[in-house]
C-alpha cells in the first residue's frame, strides 16, 4: 500500500492554494509512475478550509474531484496502522486460529462475526493461556497426564469465541497517535483494534508500532509560514516547498526541494515544473492552473503579475482553447452573487494573518465584479471584522474590496485605522471606507508598507 504525501495549501485557501495542490499532486503522482516508485507513495491534494466558488466551479466544470479536507498534519493511527488485519470467523477452531497466527506471523488475529463485524481478538497469548489452564490436570499427589492431553485435544476444535478477548482498545483512525498510546499502554493486550463506521475492522496497532511512529509527509504549496500552515506542521515531514510568498519559518530536518520565485501565482511555478518535466498537461489540469493565475493576478493586471506568468497562462489558454482573460472573467464570475455569500466567507475566505510590532494583523482581500454590491453590506461587514478583531485580538483588520474592472480597491479598517490612515496618507473612517486606486496587491502593494513601519 503506497504511503501519501498530503500536497497542502494556506489556511483560508484561495483558489491559487486549492488549484496548486491538485495540479502538483497530480505532476508528482505522474512523475512517480514514471520513475517506478508509484507502489511505495501516492501524492494527495489536500485542504485546510472550505473550497472557494470558483474553485468548486473550475473543479467541477473539469470532473475532478474535491481534494480532500485535512484537519492537521498531527501524527493519527492511520498512520501507523497495519491495515487489513488478518481475520477469523468465531465459529472457526482454534486450530485453524493456530494455523493461521503461524502462516501469518502475526501474534492476534481480528475475530468477526458473520456480518463481517469486529466481536473480539484472539491471540497466542490466549493459546498459551489454554495449554496453561490444560496443565492445572497435573497434580503433585495424582498427575494425570491423559487428562491434560484430552484437554489440549479438546481445544483444538474449540470455538474461536469461545476463547476470545472482547475487552479490546478500538480506535478511530483519525484519532491522534499520542492521545491512542496512552490507552494502548494502559490496556491489558498489546493491541489496538481500528474500526470504520461500519464497525469492521481496518487496522491494527501494537505498542511496537507506537515506539518509534513514521512523521506525515507533507508538500506546502503557497506558502512557507507555520502561522499560516496547518495545525500539527511541527510534527511533519515537510519534503518540499513551492511558493512564491517571502521567506517565512518553516523549518526542516533535511534538506529539501524549495522552489521560492518572485511570479504571480504559486499555479504559474506549478505549470513550469510540468514543462521541465516533460510531462502533459491535461486539460483539466490546464484548466484548474490558468484558473489560479488569473485570480491571484487579478487576469494579470496586479503588479505582482510577472512576464513568467502571462507565459504560462498563455500556454494554459492554448490547451484548453481559450482566451486566458475571457476565461479569467468566467471564473471571477463563477464566485456567484455577493448577497448569497455569508458574511463569514465575504471577509474571511482570503485571510492572513500578520505579526505587527507586539501584536497581529489581519489582513483580507475580497476581489469583485460587483464593487456595489459588496458596500452594501458594509454595516454587516464591519460588525464582522470588529468581532473579529475583539475574539482574536488583532491591532487592526483591513479589507481591501478589489474592484478588478475599476483596478482599485475600497479600503474598510477597524481597530486601529491610524495605522493604516499614517502609512497610505489617508483619512479610513469608520463609514464608507476610502477608495485606492491602482492598489490591487495584498502582497506587494499593502502588507509591506504597514509591515515596514
Amino acid at each position: 500500500m503506497p504511503k501519501p504525501v498530503v500536497v497542502i495549501g494556506h489556511r483560508n485557501p484561495d483558489n491559487d492554494s486549492i488549484s496548486s495542490a491538485v495540479a502538483y499532486a497530480y505532476l508528482k503522482n505522474q512523475l512517480a509512475a514514471r520513475d517506478g516508485s508509484a507502489q511505495r507513495v501516492e501524492y494527495v491534494p489536500g485542504r485546510l478550509g472550505p473550497l472557494p466558488p470558483e474553485s468548486a466551479w473550475v473543479l467541477k466544470e473539469n470532473g475532478l474531484p474535491e481534494p480532500r479536507k485535512i484537519a492537521h498534519l498531527h501524527t493519527r493511527v492511520a498512520d501507523v496502522m497495519t491495515p487489513n488485519p488478518v481475520s477469523i470467523g468465531h465459529d472457526e477452531t482454534m486450530l485453524e486460529a493456530g494455523r493461521r497466527l503461524r502462516k501469518h506471523n502475526v501474534r492476534a488475529l481480528v475475530v468477526e462475526g458473520a456480518d463481517g463485524q469486529f466481536e473480539g481478538l484472539i491471540s497466542t497469548r490466549a493459546i498459551a493461556e489454554r495449554y496453561i489452564s490444560a496443565t492445572d490436570l497435573l497434580e503433585d499427589d495424582n498427575p494425570n497426564h491423559m487428562a491434560v492431553a484430552a484437554s489440549l485435544i479438546e481445544s483444538l476444535g474449540q470455538k474461536v469465541g469461545e476463547l476470545m478477548a472482547t475487552d479490546v482498545l478500538t480506535l478511530d483512525k483519525e484519532t491522534l497517535l499520542k492521545d491512542a498510546a496512552e490507552d494502548l499502554v494502559a490496556s491489558e493486550l498489546r493491541e489496538g483494534v481500528v474500526l470504520n463506521d461500519e464497525g469492521r475492522a481496518i487496522g491494527i496497532v501494537t505498542r511496537s508500532d507506537i515506539a518509534n511512529p513514521p512523521k506525515r509527509k507533507a508538500i506546502l504549496v503557497d506558502h512557507n509560514e507555520t502561522r499560516q500552515a496547518a495545525n500539527g506542521i511541527e510534527e511533519a515531514d515537510v519534503v518540499e516547498i513551492i511558493d512564491h510568498h517571502r521567506i517565512a519559518d518553516v523549518s526542516t530536518t533535511n534538506p529539501i526541494q524549495f522552489i521560492n520565485l518572485p511570479v504571480g501565482s504559486t499555479a504559474t511555478i506549478v505549470c513550469m515544473e510540468y514543462r521541465k518535466y516533460g510531462v502533459d498537461i491535461p486539460p483539466a489540469m490546464a484548466a484548474v492552473l490558468l484558473s489560479a493565475i488569473m485570480t491571484d493576478t487579478i487576469i494579470l493586471k496586479s503588479p505582482t503579475t510577472t512576464d513568467t506568468d502571462r507565459e504560462q497562462a498563455q500556454f494554459l489558454g492554448a490547451i484548453i482553447g481559450e482566451d486566458p482573460t475571457e476565461f479569467g472573467l468566467k471564473v471571477f464570475k463563477a464566485r456567484g452573487s455577493v448577497n448569497d455569500v455569508p458574511i463569514d466567507r465575504l471577509v474571511e475566505a482570503d485571510s492572513k494573518e500578520f505579526p505587527f510590532d507586539d501584536t497581529t494583523v489581519l489582513i483580507c482581500q475580497r476581489e469583485t465584479v460587483d464593487l456595489a454590491g459588496v458596500l452594501e453590506r458594509e454595516q454587516e461587514i464591519r460588525e464582522h471584522m470588529r468581532k473579529l478583531a475583539a475574539d482574536h485580538g488583532y491591532e487592526f483588520v483591513l479589507l481591501m474590496v478589489t474592484d478588478i474592472l475599476a483596478e482599485g480597491s475600497q479600503f474598510i479598517c477597524e481597530g486601529n485605522r491610524r495605522v493604516v490612515n499614517r502609512v497610505f496618507g489617508i483619512n479610513c473612517t469608520g463609514v464608507g471606507g476610502t477608495w485606492m486606486p491602482g492598489i490591487l496587491s495584498r502582497k506587494k502593494q499593502v502588507a509591506p508598507r504597514i509591515l515596514g513601519n
